[in-house]
């Protein structure tokens, strides 16, 4: 292994709009974290009940939230990979390229379904085993 191998930190993050599985990658392992969204199906249903744009509103908010805590994981690692089934990480990266903070940290985003853990890491590990070699 080459020196400056030792010191990047990589991290694959499956996600749709509701979970965000976060899995930091080294050559021995993949351990994986969970951030879920605080807007569930049934803050929407009590919501909508109420008004439709001030479910938009919360909706958007919570969004926001959600994407904001998975940046602040991601700001720790040089190499990130997006993937997963939703447009949430396509929505997740537009946001991440627009600030400075993450101008130093390589993402990545690709298409895959949804997957049971053991194909997510198996996912993770292909993915940067590829890009170190």
């Amino acid at each position: 292994m080459k020196n400056n191998e030792t010191k990047v930190k990589r991290l694959g993050i499956w996600m749709d709009h509701a979970c965000a599985h976060i899995m930091e990658y080294t050559p021995e392992s993949v351990s994986t974290t969970l951030i879920e969204s605080e807007f569930t199906h049934q803050v929407k249903e009590d919501t909508i009940k109420k008004s439709e744009s001030l479910m938009h509103n919360k909706e958007q908010h919570k969004q926001h939230e959600y994407y904001s805590k998975i940046g602040d994981v991601i700001r720790n690692y040089n190499e990130v990979v997006l993937f997963g089934p939703t447009d949430a990480k396509v929505e997740l990266y537009n946001i991440l390229k627009e600030d400075n903070l993450f101008d130093n940290v390589n993402i990545e985003v690709k298409q895959a379904d949804k997957m049971y853990e053991n194909k997510k890491h198996l996912f993770v590990r292909e993915f940067f085993d590829k890009h170190t070699n």
